[in-house]
């Protein structure tokens, strides 16, 4: 499996550059070019909308949102949040419940690395915080084509949450949205909690992955054309 950074840190990636990037991977892995591949990165600032948004969950305000083709509702996406796109193909029978469990399962087990509890709630996609209300932790969108995933994650680790106010983020509007560093108190940044991510995520996915066991190939920027 190849890791790519995609300039944690350093560089905030375009969501429609990076959303072409991996229709390219995705074909690349469906066609056996290359390797199960995880993307790491932070975006500029964006709003985009899954297969089941809502016109009451859009901006008021004339935002522009980008329509794209995994599932869920609307979400925000910018600077210090983490966003790991998996482009690996799934083991048959495909079950993109259990991978959707297992995405839920690496995020879970990193939080905990951090002194934060999280769990799943019942009838909603991503990671929680418990409490009165429940407050999102990380997002899950992602999409299977013909085997091999697109989309993926993102974990709040330290944003601006008030890019939230403007929407109803996930078409959920009875819970809060929060992040590590506001969770744990403790200043973290997408670079600093990455590699445990990716620790967590290779270890979840392993049964799911039509290639079996994993060695994982760090990249950068130079063996991809972004």
């Amino acid at each position: 499996m190849d890791v790519v950074d995609l300039g944690l840190g350093t560089q905030l990636r375009d969501f429609e550059e990076t959303w072409e990037l991996q229709r390219r991977l995705h074909a690349d892995v469906l066609e056996g070019r290359r390797p199960d591949t995880l993307l790491l990165l932070e975006h500029a600032d964006v709003y985009t909308a899954g297969r089941r948004t809502r016109r009451s969950d859009l901006p008021t305000d004339g935002t522009r949102v980008v329509d794209i083709d995994r599932g869920g509702r609307i979400t925000w996406h910018g600077p210090g949040q983490l966003v790991v796109y998996p482009i690996l193909r799934l083991a048959e029978p495909v079950d993109v419940v259990a991978y959707v469990r297992a995405l839920e399962s690496a995020i879970i087990a990193l939080c905990a690395d951090h002194g934060l509890t999280t769990v799943r709630v019942d009838g909603r996609s991503g990671v929680w915080v418990p409490g009165t209300p429940e407050a999102k932790v990380a997002a899950i969108g992602c999409r299977v084509a013909k085997g091999v995933t697109m989309h993926g994650l993102a974990l709040n680790v330290d944003p601006d949450l008030t890019a939230f106010d403007r929407i109803v983020p996930c078409g959920i509007d009875d819970a809060d949205v929060t992040s590590l560093t506001r969770s744990t108190s403790t200043p973290l940044a997408p670079a600093t909690v990455a590699d445990g991510l990716v620790e967590h995520l290779v270890r979840e996915l392993a049964s799911l992955r039509a290639s079996g066991p994993t060695t994982v190939t760090r990249r950068d920027l130079e063996h991809i054309a972004v």
